[in-house]
Formats: structure tokens, sequence, C-alpha cells
């Protein structure tokens, strides 16, 4: 009996798959899947899928849908060529250098968030999309200012305003703590600057980045104390300071702020009756009442350390955004060791893991700058600059 021409030509390439098969939106649905590194290199594949990966309804839904990066920038005050910039993708489980190039190395302040690079000096104060690497100065601050806080939101509008907060400035060469410097909004549609109240009087002994941590949650901008643990929330819209409260669970020694999803974190080491724990806690935002959901297992804590040294645990440093919160040592001690807990989002269950270990040489840093971000794929794709490889650039 003779076979059907259809299925000669099934059997005729065994080994072969014809992706037109599956058509453009099945496709598009097995693309969104990858990391986003994958997903660069797939648009290079052929002409179907670089059209499918090209398209603005693909880059939006990619990076509404992938889990924000974590970011390790460091400093060398000695040796510009010495810094080094890496990103963690938690959905590849890798990290990424990432070339120098897309830095403005400015010795008095760089940081990042949601989606932008900042950097700035006491003459000025510049913004570029993560990974995109074009620069941008806005007019100058109504106060110069070393190492505020920054964060973007939006106003209702699609344009992202940025709100920078506290830091310091220098006088003759001596930091003023004296001027809590107001707070100010630039909005990039028309290079502007608004003054805003100044952070509450409680902050001035320590209003920079260096003593105080942030999270923007449901409209407001919350500032806390790393060891101080005052709390207060700047409004948005009315543009006005909340009431100083503490937030100090019981034997904290200090903590972080984080804005996970729907909830507010505080992250931070706890002395107990059996020894240091690091410990999260839920905040309800309107009573600042606080409720544990999680414990870093012993085991997790201590491999982030290669002493017993009694002020070892002050090395660590802890970020978040989503429902993912990150936990380092910025000390140089194994390429800066870190791991991760992932905050599920129907029940709130927490589950921690390594984030591996760097696999490129690192250099010891005098600042290391930490922070999380959403990354978009359209800033991937229209930047340029050399493909992803291991220990490679991100293009």
């Amino acid at each position: 009996m003779e076979k059907s021409n259809s299925s000669k030509e099934l059997n005729s390439e065994p080994n072969s798959f014809n992706w037109d098969y599956l058509g453009s939106d099945l496709t598009e649905l097995i693309l969104s899947h990858l990391p986003i590194r994958s997903i660069v290199r797939a648009a290079s594949v052929c002409k179907l899928w670089n059209s499918i990966i090209i398209s603005s309804s693909f880059s939006t839904r990619v990076s509404a849908s992938k889990k924000p990066w974590f970011f390790l920038y460091g400093q060398n005050n000695i040796f510009l060529k010495n810094n080094q910039a890496f990103a963690f993708d938690p959905e590849a489980n890798e990290w990424i250098k990432l070339p120098t190039t897309l830095f403005q190395c400015s010795k008095d302040f760089f940081i990042g968030s949601n989606g932008f690079f900042f950097t700035a000096t006491s003459e000025n104060f510049s913004f570029a999309p993560i990974l995109k690497g074009s620069w941008r100065e806005t007019s100058p601050l109504r106060f110069s200012r070393c190492n505020p806080l920054v964060g973007v939101f939006n106003d209702g509008s699609k344009v992202p305003m940025f709100i920078v907060v506290g830091g310091v400035r220098f006088i003759g060469g001596l930091v003023d703590i004296e001027d809590r410097l107001a707070v100010e909004i630039y909005n990039p549609y028309v290079d502007s600057w608004e003054l805003c109240p100044p952070l509450p009087a409680d902050f001035r002994s320590g209003s920079s980045s260096q003593w105080l941590s942030s999270a923007l949650f449901r409209g407001k901008f919350y500032v806390f104390g790393i060891y101080s643990c005052f709390i207060s929330s700047f409004d948005l819209n009315k543009h006005l300071w909340s009431d100083v409260q503490t937030l100090r669970p019981p034997g904290l020694a200090f903590s972080f702020l984080i804005s996970c999803q729907d909830r507010l974190i505080l992250a931070g080491l706890s002395n107990g009756p059996h020894g240091p724990s690091f410990n999260l806690w839920q905040i309800d935002e309107k009573t600042m009442e606080y409720t544990e959901i999680a414990i870093m297992p012993q085991g997790l804590l201590y491999c982030l350390f290669d002493s017993d040294e009694d002020d070892k645990f002050a090395s660590l440093k802890c970020v978040g955004l989503d429902n993912l919160v990150y936990v380092f040592n910025e000390e140089h001690h194994s390429n800066y060791p870190a791991c991760v807990c992932e905050i599920a989002s129907a029940s709130g269950k927490c589950s921690w893991r390594r984030v591996p270990n760097l696999s490129v040489p690192v250099n010891p840093f005098h600042k290391v700058i930490s922070f999380c971000s959403t990354i978009s794929l359209e800033n991937i794709l229209g930047g340029e600059g050399e493909e992803i490889g291991p220990g490679q650039a991100i293009y």
C-alpha cells in the first residue's frame, strides 16, 4: 500500500520542523517566556522572529512580565578603569557583565530606579534609560546635593516624573547637616524642577542615601532610616509629608524598606535569643504595624561571610522590587555573595535561594551601589553594542 504524498513529505525530513506551522501568535507566546537575553538572540534567527520581537506590543508585553534585575555597580575612587558593573537576571539565573560605557562615572552620585540610571555632581543631574546609554542632562537642581534618594513615578500621564529627596551638600569642603534640602520633582517634558517641602527635621543628622532607604508605594514616597528606624511618607499628589513614626521590631539592628507588589516590606538584621537572623516583616502602611513573614535560613545567612568578627553583619545590604528581595555582602568576599527571597503573590509564601557567584574576576571597590529595576526590552533592542554572551555586555 502506497503512502500518501503528505505522509511522504512529513517523513522525508524526520529531524526538521517548520516553525511556520505554529503561527505568529503561538510563536510570540513561546518567545515571550524566554529570558530577555535569549529573546535578543532570537531576534537574529529569522525574519519572522525578528518582526515579532521588535514590535512594540511584544516589547511592552515582555517588559511588563519579566522580573526586575539586580544591579551591582562598583566604584574605585583611585582608578576609574577598575569600575565594574553587573546585572543579575533572576529568570535566567545568571550574572551579566555590563559595559562601563553605559555609565557616567561620577564620584558624587550614581543610582538606578524603575527603568532609569541617574548620576549627579554638585553642578548637574543626568538620567538615561537603563541599558540604553543615551544620557540627558536636566536643568540644574535648585539645591546641589550628594547622595540623595531618587524615585520614578507617573502622575497619571505617560511621562515619568523623578523625585529627589534628601542628600547632603558641601560648604567649604564640609558637610552641611543643618540644611535639610527641599524635595525636588522633575518633569522631563518641560525640563523643570518643582520645589516641595524638605524631609522632616527628624532626618536631619542622616539625610543621605547612606543612612536612608526608600520605597514608592501606592502614590507615596516612603523614607526610612536604616539605623534610626524613623519613617515618613511624602504624598506625591498633595506634596505633603506624614508625621514621623518609629518602626523598630524587637532586636532590630538595621533594616531596609522595600516595595513588593502589593506589600510594603521591612527587611533587616535582628538580634534574637538564638543569635542574629535576617527577617522580613510586612508593614501595614496605615497603622505602621508589622507582621513577620520570613526568616532567612541560618546556613544561607552565614554563607555570605568568611569571618567570625562580631561586626561582620554590618556589611549586609538589601534591595528589592516586585516580589524579589536581595541580600548581599558589600565587602569584597567571594565576589560579593548574595541571596534572594521570592515572595509568592497569592499566598505570600517566601522561598530563599543562593544567587550564583560572579563568574568573572571582580575588583575590590571603595563603594558598591546596588538597586533593583525593571528592564525594558525596547531599550535593549534599540541600543548599540555587542550581543550578550557569558560575561559580556548586555547587547
